[in-house]
């Protein structure tokens, strides 16, 4: 049967290592808990801390008195594994496709591209998620005028809230900002060798600039919900792809299925602006 010469994890692997290079909001979350799950409906709890208070102590203070200890306020989320994506195609007789040059790496890239883009959509989803602040209380127009406003002001409630921007800061925009963004912004940085790589597309300062079309839309696609965030705003996990070759009963043909098990949450709110923003 041509199908056993399939070999599920080296497909798995391929479509894993093509995934890493074609999502670009997935690519900005910490993924630090991925290993901790490993199949649906697993649950991870992450846990956060508030910062201690920094108090002085006077030099004169020879005896070394101070302050009883505070509690400090943590916080616990979950983060449910649930998100299912799945494939499942004919590609003809699996000998006959490995045996022409290129077919089986461009059913994998292919498998690899639609897989990324659902990430990317569901993690895009959460610049509306109700703990995120959105940069204004409802959509302003953008044009190439205040767009570099915009995005300072963002960063500014970033820094307000107390985040480094020294950890690295992204901000993910749609083609439509995006041209704004360039027409006011003529000193972007170059290197596209570099900057091509997972939707990047500029530099504004310390901050990435990276474009998708996934960024979420509301108001019937009116207004773009554009994030700016650290790595640590969104936590994902992709603990699973998995893959298999079948023969169809009512088929002359071999087939493919396989799916993604993945899930992603909002685990530090502050780190995050929704810029919320309309076109003319």
């Amino acid at each position: 049967m041509a199908y056993q010469n399939f070999i599920p994890s080296v497909w798995a692997e391929s479509i894993n290592r093509e995934l890493e290079r074609a999502c670009v909001f997935v690519e900005d979350c910490n993924r630090q808990y991925e290993g901790l799950v490993a199949s649906k409906g697993d649950s991870v709890h992450i846990l956060g801390v508030g910062k201690p208070t920094i108090k002085s102590l006077e030099r004169e203070n020879a005896n070394g008195v101070i302050d009883d200890a505070e509690e400090i306020e943590d916080t616990s989320v979950i983060l449910g594994i649930n998100q299912i994506r799945y494939f499942n195609y004919k590609v003809g007789d699996i000998d006959k496709a490995q045996a022409v040059g290129g077919l089986m790496d461009a059913l994998s890239q292919e498998t690899s591209e639609g897989l990324a883009n659902e990430m990317d959509k569901y993690i895009a989803t959460m610049a509306t998620n109700p703990q995120v602040q959105s940069l204004n209380a409802s959509a302003v127009l953008v044009t190439k005028d205040n767009v570099l406003s915009l995005l300072d002001d963002a960063i500014e409630k970033l820094q307000e809230n107390d985040v480094n921007m020294a950890s690295g800061i992204t901000v993910t925009v749609s083609p439509r900002f995006y041209k704004l963004f360039k027409q006011a912004y003529i000193g972007k940085d170059t290197d596209n060798s570099q900057m091509l790589e997972n939707g990047r597309v500029a530099m504004y300062g310390n901050v990435t600039v990276k474009l998708s079309n996934n960024v979420e839309k509301t108001d019937s696609g009116a207004v773009d919900n554009i994030m700016i965030r650290t790595k640590r705003a969104i936590a994902f996990v992709n603990p699973l792809t998995h893959t298999e070759a079948y023969r169809p009963e009512k088929s002359f043909a071999d087939a493919v299925k396989g799916f993604a098990l993945f899930d992603g949450k909002v685990v530090r709110p502050k780190e995050i602006i929704n810029i919320n923003v309309k076109y003319a």
